[in-house]
């Protein structure tokens, strides 16, 4: 949907949700959500919105108003807002930004755990997972799978989530062993793809020297060891649960050929997947 707000530009998108009546009572969810980008002098006052409001500034810089408090947005920074109060916002010299109106059972908890760490107005040294799921659940809405309720609310939740473990102190991943956590998940969610050390060591926020022996402490694998675990784990269930042909799992489990997707599994299981699929084996 186009805004009609004054000061808002026509390249701005956004799009409402109408949760259901499960979704209240069970879940964090999604009420509004967009990405703007507003003109020079763009001004917003409310006395109350009945929700909470998750910005993240991509590029220019904002002013908060809250109760009567003055608070300046920088670019890159996240802004956490309990709509229920009074509030207000403005771009002097114009500003863009991705932003998600949301609720839920759990949100004020969530919101006054966030804010007692890390106040309304916040940086993040890793922002991406973040702002990766808040472009999860537009894309959800462009695409017209806003009805996927649960995976709305996961999506929130694990926004949420980056702030709560997020440690100021100790750069974007925290200790040793949440930079591995993080790691772990970002694999869990994209073994499938080309994923190299540089990137994995990025979200954790160290260098890849200093990641690969971290990993390899908490774990007990290289993170190339992990990854190929994690897409074996994935290709024995499919063996053993589908139809799907050895060249299809091969490829749908992230190996860039079927020669090297047998001769990695022969290596690990001392026998081929057809025969680890005759044999029916865990």
């Amino acid at each position: 949907m186009k805004s009609a707000e004054q000061k808002v530009s026509f390249v701005s998108d956004y799009y409402i949700n109408s949760p259901s009546k499960t979704a209240q009572e069970l879940f964090l969810y999604p009420l509004q959500c967009g990405i703007f980008t507003y003109e020079p002098g763009y001004m917003l006052k409310r006395s109350s919105f009945d929700s909470f409001l998750l910005m993240y500034i991509q590029k220019g810089h904002m002013m908060l108003d809250l109760a009567g408090k003055q608070l300046q947005v920088a670019e890159k920074q996240f802004v956490l807002l309990d709509c229920y109060q009074p509030h207000g916002y403005s771009a002097r010299d114009g500003a863009e930004c991705i932003w998600l109106h949301f609720d839920g059972v759990q949100a004020r908890n969530y919101y006054e755990y966030i804010i007692a760490r890390l106040g309304n107005v916040f940086s993040m040294e890793n922002a991406f997972p973040a702002i990766r799921k808040m472009h999860s659940i537009l894309r959800a809405f462009a695409e017209n799978n806003q009805f996927q309720e649960p995976l709305l609310s996961k999506y929130i939740t694990d926004i949420l989530t980056e702030f709560m473990i997020y440690n100021p102190g100790t750069g974007a991943g925290g200790t040793g062993t949440e930079a591995v956590e993080r790691a772990m998940i970002y694999i869990s969610e994209h073994f499938t793809e080309d994923i190299p050390v540089s990137r994995l060591a990025g979200f954790a926020g160290l260098s890849e020297y200093h990641f690969i022996r971290v990993f390899r402490q908490k774990t007990g694998y290289t993170p190339h060891e992990y990854i190929i675990n994690r897409r074996m784990a994935s290709a024995r269930y499919l063996l053993k649960y589908t139809e799907l042909t050895v060249k299809e799992i091969c490829f749908s489990t992230g190996f860039s050929c079927e020669s090297v997707f047998c001769n990695a599994f022969k290596k690990q299981h001392r026998m081929t997947p057809q025969q680890f699929r005759l044999l029916g084996q865990d």
